[in-house]
Order: structure tokens, then C-alpha cells, then sequence
């Protein structure tokens, strides 16, 4: 009996825990409407929240410098998050496998993911009240293309939000 209890209240968090993934999802679209179908998505998998932007949307070609538009759509989203205390942020740059050209400012496709997704995270944390600890700023250079045959759609910023789970394991361990 005291097992299928502790099944109940388990399942009750974790339905909790969907619930409030679903209400973030729903926010962060709602945020980021004027720049869907602009090279942003939102999408709800694996428990976690992805929004997706192209470097279209945010870098000039070769920078991790952060145009108009991008900054406006990274402003509405960490304004929408700002307030999910137990949500942990995980900035990802990406890179196509286009190698980076002599004289740059970035030694290699690691050097350029890291710098736009540091970019991103700065951004973040100006426009808003999203607390440092909860931000990572990764980069993963050309090595998790979307489309091999599409450039295009490599080149970008994965910003995954991630709801904590603790609570969830200290019910199990217990």
C-alpha cells in the first residue's frame, strides 16, 4: 500500500512538473510570436523546452556580435523565464562545418560556437533578472548539424530550458 502511495505521489509530481513545462512553452511562444517563421521555433521534447534560433536572425556571417532583431527576440525571452526560478538555461552555439578563414577573431568552429553562445548569454542576463548560476553558455562547433546537406540550418543558437528535477529524485531516493 505504502508503494503505490508513494507511485501516486510520484506520478502527481511528475504530471506537475508537465504541466508547468507545457504553461512555459505556451509563454515563451507567445514571447517570441513576432519572430516565428523568421528562423525561431519553439518546441516542447524530452521534458525539456528548445528554442531554436538561426544565426540568420541573430550574427552576421563570420561574428558573435548580436543584431537588432536578434537582441529583441532574446530580450522577450529571457523576459518570459525570468520568473521560473527552478528552470535551468543551457545556451548552445552552433557552427556549420565551413572552416574559419585566416585572421579571424576566432581560431577555430569551437572558438566561434563558444563566443555566440557567450554572446547570447550576456544578453540574457542584461535584459532581465535571470540569476547567473542558471545560466550555461556551451558551445558545440560544428558537431550536432540538424540537416547535413543544409549549412544554413546548422548555423545557430539552442537555448534549452530545463525544469529542476530534484524534487522528483529526493521522492525516489527516499
Amino acid at each position: 500500500m505504502e508503494r503505490e502511495a508513494k507511485l501516486a505521489e510520484l506520478q502527481a509530481e511528475l504530471e506537475r512538473k508537465d504541466a508547468a513545462m507545457r504553461e512555459l512553452k505556451e509563454r515563451v511562444s507567445k514571447a517570441l510570436t513576432g519572430f516565428e517563421g523568421k528562423g525561431l521555433t519553439v518546441v516542447q521534447k524530452d521534458g525539456r523546452i528548445y528554442v531554436s534560433l538561426e544565426n540568420k536572425l541573430l550574427f552576421p556571417s563570420g561574428s558573435a556580435a548580436v543584431d537588432k532583431q536578434g537582441r529583441e527576440a532574446l530580450t522577450s525571452l529571457a523576459k518570459a523565464i525570468q520568473n521560473d526560478k527552478d528552470i535551468s538555461i543551457l545556451v548552445e552555439g552552433h557552427t556549420d562545418t565551413d572552416k574559419i578563414l585566416p585572421g579571424s577573431t576566432y581560431k577555430d568552429n569551437w572558438d566561434l560556437s563558444v563566443a555566440r553562445a557567450t554572446s547570447v548569454v550576456r544578453i540574457l542576463q542584461e535584459s532581465s533578472t535571470i540569476q547567473p548560476l542558471r545560466i550555461t553558455a556551451a558551445g558545440r562547433s560544428e558537431f550536432v548539424p540538424l540537416d547535413p546537406a543544409d549549412k544554413a540550418k546548422n548555423r545557430r543558437i539552442e537555448v534549452i530550458l530545463t525544469p529542476d528535477l530534484r524534487s522528483l529524485y529526493n521522492m525516489v531516493t527516499d
